[in-house]
């Protein structure tokens, strides 16, 4: 039984900065961290009006999906640590390398560079541009909001999946990766309040501009 799953999808800067934070405190911890998807592109469709938005919005969030089907591709192939590779790959371009406009210029030759450069089979970024894994994507974008309620972004983190104790939170949003004891501490400080029955919600709207280093 996982420790965590976590509900992604690639081009969200604050879900990059939040899975950094996780793969953190998973290396100083030990955690199994189950990696699943949320897309921005199925959770906005019926209520997103493109036109009214900044330019390049509805491709980006297209883009997400696009690698969120291969993410999908990863874990079908060769399980979750593959499909965390893949996260892990997409993330660092998107928002270390601000490689955006490679991912809509052409996607699948983009993911697959990524794909080589992490040890992974480059034919699975054909799958970028293949619908076929869209119903295990809404499922799960789905699951996630069943688990949160509906009116949440990503990233979307559940402590102890399956367990008596399990509990959802979208978020923590934090501008910053915290490393090592700070890692913990909001780790511990998360859990506590995720898990305690009652809580539904602890939010502020300022944020600092997103720092992925």
């Amino acid at each position: 039984m996982a420790d965590l799953d976590f509900f992604f999808d690639p081009v969200c800067p604050w879900a990059w900065i939040t899975s950094r934070w996780v793969a953190e405190v998973q290396q100083l911890r030990q955690y199994d961290v189950q990696w699943k998807f949320i897309s921005l592109k199925f959770l906005n469709e019926d209520k997103m009006d493109y036109s009214q938005m900044p330019a390049g919005y509805k491709d980006i969030h297209a883009a997400g999906t696009n690698g969120l089907r291969v993410a999908a591709r990863a874990r079908a192939e060769q399980g979750n640590d593959a499909c965390g590779l893949v996260y892990t790959a997409l993330g660092t371009s998107l928002h270390n390398n601000q490689e955006r406009e490679k991912f809509v210029a052409d996607p699948v030759a983009h993911i697959a560079s990524l794909l080589t450069s992490v040890g992974l089979p480059a034919q699975w970024a054909e799958s970028a541009l293949d619908d076929s894994f869209d119903a295990l994507i809404r499922e799960e974008t789905e699951l996630a909001l069943e688990r949160t309620g509906k009116d949440v972004g990503t990233p979307i983190l559940t402590f102890h999946p399956g367990a008596a104790k399990e509990a959802s939170f979208f978020g923590p949003v934090i501008a910053e990766i915290p490393r090592g004891d700070a890692a913990l501490k909001l780790w511990d400080a998360v859990e506590t309040v995720a898990t305690t029955s009652g809580m539904a919600e602890l939010k502020r709207s300022l944020r600092s501009r997103p720092n992925f280093n």
